[in-house]
């Protein structure tokens, strides 16, 4: 199971739709957005919510919520991934699935965005309840899923194992065997090379350009990471493999100093062999998460929960570079603190984007039959990430704004501009 992105905590204003909202605004106004366009824009094409019963192992039956957003379709079948918690909302799946849009038009991969949610704890579940309610959830949405319409793959709690339940359900009632129908499934079924690391990697290239834009030399770079799941975990390794001393870790169970330098490797051995949490951590000083985000660090990546830098706390965050491998970690009010300290933020649309660029490799390799070795992967995402990161810096820099809005521009531009080509069917 994903273990990077938890449960938001909605706090007010912090809501994910108007927290994404804002900044689309401000992105409209930069580009003079036609009325129509903005709304259009700004409209999700579909929100489906649906019921799920299952029959419980001792025979009742209990009946779960499920939905699917689906933001955009203007660039491509829309794409996104499908998480399970039980205070999962449509406000935050809508707020996602917008996000979507964004951030594969930021990397200029031709799908839109989409968000599913299953609202449920699965931790009070048996694998075999679990399967039920995803395949169930399968079936009642396989008019909406499919390879040409509407792509999804894995987010909280769910991962190789659930995207195959969901392959399996929607191939038995299209009655062929479809791979494309889902990303993030295990290699041996259809699945990409690279796919696991992929969100760390690309965390990892887009902080090494950051770092080349502010003159920071990688082996003499201090750096703290937010979460200890896949994405926390791989950009971490692969930041120390480039030089980088790594200073901080957490994970649920609290985070972890060490001024000297954590050994990745270590820590990923010791997690791997105590439940996957770092607990009991011994070759580096507990702290606690808040005084983990306000460490002097040359950068810092969070990559855990949502909503994890507000204005109460931003003010005191020390890094040069904020690279956000978690989706909605800054809220939006915490944004212009954080542009007054001349910190550097890399925004989650473009930061954490390396997932779903390979997650568009794994589609297309499932549609030609035909399947990459993890070094074309690699070298693939590598070129990806590095042109987004150029195009959203040189925006940035055209309207002399931070990185996150001319991530934004570039995004919001790019379907727009498709969505007038394509005109308004009626």
């Amino acid at each position: 199971m994903a273990q990077d992105a938890q449960a938001p905590v909605m706090t007010g204003d912090d809501k994910p739709f108007e927290s994404m909202m804002r900044r689309f605004d401000i992105a409209a106004d930069i580009l003079e957005l036609d009325p129509g366009i903005y709304e259009y824009l700004k409209t999700p094409e579909k929100q489906v919510i649906i019921s799920i019963p299952i029959a419980m192992d001792d025979g009742s039956i209990q009946v779960f919520k499920g939905y699917r957003v689906i933001h955009s379709t203007v660039r491509g079948p829309s794409k996104g991934g499908i998480r399970v918690t039980n205070i999962v909302n449509l406000n935050e799946v809508t707020a996602l699935a917008a996000w979507m849009t964004w951030k594969c038009a930021v990397v200029n991969i031709p799908f839109g965005g989409a968000k599913g949610g299953i609202k449920c704890d699965p931790s009070r579940l048996t694998e075999t309840q679990y399967e039920k309610i995803i395949r169930r959830y399968t079936a009642n949405l396989s008019e909406i899923f499919g390879p040409d319409k509407d792509v999804p793959a894995p987010d909280v709690n769910t991962g190789e194992r659930e995207m195959g339940w969901l392959m399996d359900t929607y191939s038995m009632h299209v009655r062929r065997t479809e791979t494309a129908v889902v990303t993030g499934k295990p290699v041996i079924m259809g699945g990409s090379l690279g796919r696991r690391e992929a969100t760390g990697r690309g965390v990892m290239i887009v902080t090494l350009a950051a770092m080349r834009k502010l003159n920071l030399d990688p082996k003499q770079s201090t750096v703290v990471v937010q979460g200890f799941g896949n994405v926390g975990s791989a950009a971490a390794g692969l930041l120390q493999a480039q030089g980088c001393k790594i200073i901080g870790i957490s994970d649920v169970t609290g985070a972890y100093y060490n001024k000297k330098g954590i050994d990745i490797s270590d820590a990923m051995a010791f997690a791997a062999k105590n439940k996957r949490t770092l607990a009991g951590y011994t070759h580096a000083e507990k702290i606690t998460n808040a005084e983990l985000l306000e460490l002097e660090c040359d950068v810092l990546i969070p990559a855990a929960l949502e909503d994890q830098i507000k204005p109460h706390n931003a003010k005191n965050i020390n890094a040069k570079i904020i690279c956000e491998g978690a989706n909605g970690p800054t809220s939006a009010l915490a944004d212009p603190i954080l542009q007054e300290k001349g910190i550097m933020v890399i925004p989650d649309i473009l930061a954490n984007a390396g997932g779903v660029t390979v997650s568009y490799f794994e589609w297309v390799q499932d549609r030609m039959g035909f399947f990459w070795t993890e070094k074309e992967v690699n070298e693939r995402l590598e070129r990806i990430m590095l042109e987004s990161f150029e195009a959203v810096y040189n925006t940035a820099m055209v309207h002399k704004q931070p990185l996150r809005i001319g991530a934004y521009v570039l995004g919001i531009d790019r379907v727009a501009q498709v969505l007038k080509l394509r005109g308004i069917y009626a």
